[in-house]
């Protein structure tokens, strides 16, 4: 093996700091190899040209599975050569056999921070502030730097649905790569895509509460008002509102405001929101 500040042996005594605590600085792959592997010997040499071609843009940290076979367990090991992709303590990708060296070299250029990533920070901390037209350009220049970045492409769809541009939004959903890396947050997307297509106008929201404080039993509004709510990611109260509907009357509209909930759930980005509307959804339904 060839080692180097890029390229290293580690067991499982310093698998914390040489991989996992190193893995906030630059991405890490662990290559479970063994001697007698025949692909592992085809493999080994070109991740160390790699290692080294790229001059610490990655590490490579090589771990030997028959003398760190509780390491191998721990980390699902069935099969080797076996390179697991480690990023911020995590893994995040891997794979199993020897690949063509055009094949690693897509790999690992997957896993590189994107040249774009200072104007999806700068992005982001215009968004935070509310400007979103300030942030929507950034965005766009990211693309252009670097259009196979995924972040920043939706990144750019947040933006778009937070000015309610749907149509933009849509035409960039559509055309997101498949398999998308991140499938969650697509599916978010789409979801909250889905919510804003259709909801009235804020300027709505004042006739809608009256409404409601009015005739409490007025589903019709309540479920428009959670549509409105929703479109402006004020979710707490439209699923405050969606609940209201199940508990009253669980087949309005077809179903609409369960149907409705599991839409946002999918949309959510607070876990601890959707943990309790979830439980107090299975309790209604239930009672």
């Amino acid at each position: 093996m060839a080692s180097s500040a890029f390229i290293f042996d580690v067991t499982t005594a310093d698998f914390e700091q040489r991989v996992l605590a190193a893995s906030h600085h630059a991405p890490v792959l662990v290559d479970f190899w063994a001697p007698w592997c025949a692909p592992c010997r085809a493999l080994g040499p070109v991740l160390e040209k790699l290692a080294t071609e790229f001059g610490g843009k990655f590490l490579l940290a090589k771990v030997n599975s028959d003398e760190n076979q509780a390491l191998a367990a721990k980390f699902g090991v069935r099969g080797i050569p076996n390179v697991k992709a480690v990023v911020a303590g995590e893994v995040v990708d891997e794979f199993t056999g020897a690949l063509p060296e055009a094949t690693l070299r897509a790999f690992i250029e997957s896993l590189l921070p994107s040249p774009a990533a200072p104007l999806r920070e700068a992005a982001r901390i215009a968004r935070d502030a509310g400007r979103l037209d300030e942030a929507r350009s950034l965005l766009e220049q990211a693309q252009d730097i670097d259009p196979r970045d995924e972040a920043s492409y939706f990144d750019l769809i947040e933006v778009l649905l937070d000015q309610q541009d749907l149509p933009t939004a849509r035409l960039l959903i559509d055309g997101a790569a498949e398999p998308a890396r991140d499938v969650d947050r697509l599916a978010a997307l789409r979801a909250r895509l889905a919510l804003q297509e259709g909801a009235p106008d804020n300027s709505e929201r004042d006739a809608l509460e009256a409404r409601i404080a009015a005739n409490p039993g007025d589903l019709g509004a309540r479920l428009a008002l959670a549509r409105l709510l929703s479109a402006r990611r004020d979710y707490e109260p439209a699923l405050a509102q969606l609940i209201e509907i199940v508990r009253r009357d669980r087949s309005f509209e077809d179903d609409a405001g369960r149907l409705m909930m599991l839409q946002l759930f999918a949309a959510i980005p607070d876990e601890s929101l959707v943990r309790r509307y979830r439980s107090e959804l299975a309790a209604t339904l239930n009672r």
